[in-house]
């Protein structure tokens, strides 16, 4: 079988106050173009159809149609709700839509009802799991009661203190009851579409936040036992555990912590014993984003910078002091110019300073390490981990020392 995974379309969003419906217009056109030139079975939408739980008309009319051009194509489409959008709006019309071809699927009462995905060239049938993102507080309880007199038997299921659940635990306790409706399909290949944020991926300035600190981290481990598991919420392409656990990213840049990425699908070809073969299809559309920085006489006149005309720019102006209509001249050359920030050299020699100071006052390796495995795995390191780590380390100083 072979799907096309996408996520975070976030329709209706604008960048620094300009509209950017035309630009993903013109990402949903490539997106459609792709999977009608691959032929895929299934496009899969990872969360985040939309910026904002109400959307506007003409976000909901794109999505709209997108969807009828996909299902013209005869390919399948399985979306779920993500972070920002509102899991009952997004799937109002689910069991309408499904029996059309299309689910969106909003709805964690349904969790052990997959779309049975039956592939074009008359391969075995794929159940695909639709998880929409999951709110500890609101779903917990929903869940718990779901699964009231079960015994779901997940490690790390377990409520905390005060009876909470966190992002990891209302996520294994929800892939609990959907592993038990997996069991029932022996020898079944299995495709999770979920948004969350697994510990290891890297974020972009341009993600709403889950929870305060890294609380909203949910382990690889976590997603075990699902041949592909296609991940929604974090904006840059990424795979956390080969290709079989991965973020599409955004169709297009949101943020200018996003400016180098290269925005894309993955194309999955699920062979017949589940293994995902990927390929990247590279998306190219919409302004790119680009940011320079030099005095205001170099920007307005060094012929080096002509290429980024076309560019939303953002500006970091290195005058002594801040030149008058610093924007307005910068947007005589760059029409696209959208954010300006001033930084003088003493402010960077201040910063290189303070950077230094910092670097002196750092940690010991020991302790650099052990918070560095907290940040990825969102957990503390255990006493035998720790142990490890310490070991890795003894063993890389000796190795210098020699």
């Amino acid at each position: 079988m072979r799907l096309l995974h996408t996520s975070d379309w976030h329709l209706g969003r604008s960048f620094h106050g300009a509209s950017l419906l035309d630009e993903q217009a013109e990402a949903l056109d490539r997106i459609v173009e792709l999977a009608q030139a691959k032929d895929v079975d299934l496009v899969v939408i990872a969360g985040d159809l939309y910026d904002r739980a109400i959307p506007p008309a003409e976000a909901v009319q794109l999505f709209t149609a997108t969807l009828a051009r996909l299902r013209r194509a005869d390919i399948a489409v399985v979306a779920i709700a993500g972070n920002h959008d509102s899991h009952v709006r997004v799937s109002v019309y689910d069991p309408l839509l499904a029996a059309l071809g299309v689910t969106i699927r909003g709805d964690v009462g349904r969790l052990r009802e997959p779309v049975l995905v039956q592939p074009k060239d008359g391969g075995q049938v794929v159940a695909v799991y639709p998880l929409p993102y999951l709110e500890p507080s609101l779903h917990g309880p929903l869940l718990r009661q779901e699964l009231e007199g079960e015994r779901v038997g997940e490690p790390g299921a377990e409520a905390e203190a005060g009876g909470r659940l966190s992002h990891e635990g209302v996520t294994r306790l929800a892939l609990a009851a959907i592993r038990r409706d997996l069991a029932t399909r022996a020898g079944s290949r299995s495709v999770l579409v979920a948004h969350a944020f697994v510990a290891g991926g890297q974020s972009s300035d341009s993600e709403r936040e889950l929870s305060v600190g890294q609380l909203d981290r949910v382990s690889v481990e976590t997603f075990a036992g699902f041949d592909y598991v296609a991940l929604g919420h974090l904006h840059g392409s990424q795979q956390l555990d080969g290709p079989r656990l991965a973020y599409s990213g955004t169709p297009l840049p949101y943020s200018f912590s996003e400016e180098r990425q290269r925005k894309s699908v993955r194309l999955v070809q699920l062979a017949a014993d589940g293994c995902p073969n990927v390929e990247i299809l590279p998306l190219e559309v919409g302004r790119p984003l680009q940011t320079l920085e030099g005095t205001l006489e170099a920007l307005c006149r060094d012929p080096a910078y002509e290429g980024a005309r076309q560019a939303r720019v953002r500006a970091i102006l290195t005058d002594e002091t801040l030149p008058l209509q610093a924007m307005a001249r910068l947007r005589e050359r760059f029409p696209h110019a959208v954010e300006l920030r001033h930084q003088p050299p003493e402010v960077q020699r201040s910063s290189a300073s303070q950077r230094s100071q910092t670097i002196r006052q750092a940690r010991s390796p020991l302790e650099l390490a052990t918070s560095f495995f907290v940040d990825q795995e969102g957990r503390e390191a255990t006493q035998e981990e720790e142990a490890l780590l310490g070991e890795a380390l003894d063993q890389a100083r000796r190795n210098e020392e020699r």
